[in-house]
């Protein structure tokens, strides 16, 4: 067959306004508009040029493609016009999964900010004044009900104040800048941690305008290296949560309680940076070794800095706890308008909290995982596996169940893993890589793991009524 010359291809190609006033694609433009259906109309056509330039389309290629035009540039509209950002099925069984979204928000906090952003509200007008109020009310008295009431009269930790901004970085950074400014912050070389993004501590502490005091050893440090330490610039005793790593073996750190009492004699505040931050005791829920923002009061810190969105449940926010009048100075602070959160975050922090106070942990998806069984799990497993009903002989995916591990994620308790049930996934035809992008392909998207040429699917981050979604996408693959 004479191949066509890419010429004669190119000149076949209708204009951009010969294509957007055809009869077929006339009805997207009443529907979507004459400018949104033009650039379309342009990108698809955009497309089809690189394509004959690059060899890949010929004569009959070319027909095929103008054929589908009107259908290309509906491809198109759906994909300019619509959400980038939009929900996935996190089957990978790390609950805390920071690229998809970190903790998912009850649904009462969703109710909340539905209520309280679709119209006015009182975010920063005391209603009893009729004057203006501060926003950090809203929640403040929740943490207080929390960290205080929680603690025994033995262990009482006195007055505790919360106030919220952007992340935990953020609050690192407001901490240190308002406590340690122009003085030293000593910490040990073993917590000079990095953690996802390149949040360095030494870095967050020199954007403070603190100075790092290095003291003991990557694996070793004593109270006494703190204490010899001290000086008359030291500002702030800071001990850091290794959250994404252990060190093991021949090591030594002083406890919170050691750490408190030192500052108390030398009478130098006490912070701790704990990252992820639990409000529960997680030993509750199968989980060791990771403290709670409140294990830290009781030890006599005096500033706890923490996460929103991965312990606690609930959205993006750097939380600051701690003794009133340290935490008064951070909200003093010039920087603390600039780190604080607005509405949407105040109002979902609210419901979360409110959860918590109510004693109703199962309303919180992050802790109601961490609970789940692995019977429970696998009773699922069953279910989706024996829905995939296509007949053996033409059945192209096999389904497997087999035992697992979920993680926490989110650099929280990095040693602790969940036995779960997996779905283990093969195809014939198919590479594990490529059945995976299958599934983040389909529609809902799903996110899995591969794992020696299999891919798999833990339902313990899956919630209970996207299983039939997922068995609905192995049905058309099987």
């Amino acid at each position: 067959m004479k191949r066509v010359a890419k010429s004669e291809l190119f000149r076949e190609l209708p204009s951009v306004d010969e294509v957007v006033h055809g009869a077929e694609v006339t009805a997207l433009a009443n529907t979507h508009g004459v400018p949104a259906v033009t650039d379309a109309a342009r990108s698809v056509l955009t497309r089809i040029r690189q394509e004959i330039a690059s060899g890949l389309l010929d004569g009959s290629g070319l027909r095929l493609a103008l054929d589908g035009l009107g259908s290309a540039i509906e491809a198109q509209l759906r994909r300019s016009l619509g959400h980038s950002l939009r929900s996935v099925i996190n089957a990978t069984g790390v609950i805390l999964h920071t690229n998809l979204g970190r903790a998912p928000l009850a649904q009462e906090a969703l109710a909340h900010i539905r209520e309280t952003a679709g119209e006015y509200s009182n975010l920063e007008f005391d209603l009893e004044a009729g004057a203006r109020g501060k926003r950090d009310v809203h929640v403040d008295r929740l943490f207080r009900k929390l960290l205080e009431e929680a603690a025994s009269p033995a262990q009482s930790v006195g007055p505790v104040s919360t106030i919220v901004v952007n992340n935990n970085a953020a609050a690192v950074l407001l901490a240190l800048n308002s406590l340690a400014e122009g003085g030293e912050v000593i910490v040990s070389r073993g917590e000079l941690v990095e953690i996802g993004g390149s949040f360095r501590i030494p870095d967050v502490m020199a954007k403070s305008g603190a100075t790092l005091r290095e003291v003991g050893t990557t694996n070793r440090t004593r109270v006494a290296d703190y204490e010899s330490a001290i000086n008359e610039r030291t500002r702030l005793l800071l001990r850091v949560h290794r959250s994404n790593f252990e060190i093991t073996g021949f090591t030594e750190q002083p406890s919170p309680g050691e750490m408190a009492a030192l500052a108390r004699k030398r009478g130098v505040p006490f912070m701790e940076d704990l990252g992820s931050g639990a409000l529960v005791d997680l030993r509750n829920f199968g989980v060791e070794g990771e403290p709670s923002v409140l294990d830290s009061l009781r030890a006599g810190v005096d500033v706890v800095t923490y996460s929103g969105d991965k312990l606690l449940g609930g959205p993006q926010a750097g939380l600051i706890s701690g003794r009133a009048d340290l935490v008064a100075r951070m909200r003093s602070n010039s920087l603390f308008r600039a780190l604080r959160v607005d509405k949407l975050t105040y109002a979902a922090l609210e419901a979360t909290l409110l959860a918590y106070v109510k004693h109703e942990h199962d309303a919180i998806p992050t802790l109601k995982m961490m609970r789940l069984t692995k019977e429970e799990i696998g009773a699922r497993c069953d279910a989706v596996a024996k829905s995939v009903d296509t007949p053996r002989p033409t059945r192209k995916l096999n389904i497997e169940i087999l035992d697992g591990e979920s993680i926490i994620g989110g650099g929280a308790a990095p040693s602790s893993v969940l036995a779960t049930r997996l779905l283990a996934l093969t195809c014939e035809g198919l590479s594990a890589d490529e059945l995976a992008a299958r599934l983040r392909g389909s529609d809902p998207a799903i996110i899995a793991r591969v794992e020696d040429g299999r891919v798999l699917l833990d339902l313990r981050t899956v919630f209970p009524d996207q299983d039939q979604a997922i068995a609905e996408v192995l049905q058309r693959i099987a």
